[in-house]
């Protein structure tokens, strides 16, 4: 969906990074994590900035970006990244499915704003159905073409249930 209407691969990134989380960056540390040149990333930092969904600040000798919260398409562009990543129907889905959730958390790369392959999650409660992430492990992967890795956590801290690993 994203891709047919921005043609840029590294724009993409970009706004996956800024608009999926509360993220920041510079652009050598942006480049190196996607894999690019500092030239392309530089360009489309430059664009995002012009047109206003990116905001820049100087903090010492290096240009930190961020998305702009203030931008009249902040809330559509991180819905429609969102929907992209497909994570707000994923936690949704499970956690009405899954029984007694008390918590529901992304962690990982993705809570990061990283797109590693890998969705990481952490449920929180008690009697959780485990039958059901069996269920939908294929559905999943085939809809986010990701894995999901899901930590089952009890009421008490710090006792781990389960890590179940989903996906191909």
């Amino acid at each position: 969906m994203l891709e047919s209407l921005v043609t840029s691969k590294t724009r993409i990134k970009l706004l996956l990074k800024f608009f999926s989380h509360q993220n920041s960056g510079y652009l050598r540390s942006l480049a190196k994590e996607f894999e690019e040149s500092t030239n392309s990333v530089r360009v489309e930092l430059n664009r995002l900035t012009e047109a206003g969904l990116l905001t820049a600040e100087d903090e010492g000798k290096t240009k930190v970006y961020r998305a702009n919260h203030s931008h009249p398409f902040f809330n559509e562009i991180k819905n429609m990244v969102s929907k992209f990543l497909g994570l707000d129907e994923l936690m949704e889905r499970i956690v009405k499915r899954m029984g007694n959730v008390e918590r529901a958390y992304i962690v990982g790369d993705y809570a990061k704003g990283v797109d590693s392959g890998t969705v990481e999650m952490v449920l929180i409660g008690q009697d959780l159905d485990t039958e059901y992430l069996e269920f939908i492990k294929d559905k999943t992967y085939e809809k986010l073409n990701r894995k999901v890795s899901v930590s089952i956590l009890s009421d008490d801290p710090g006792t781990i249930v389960g890590i179940l690993i989903y996906g191909r």
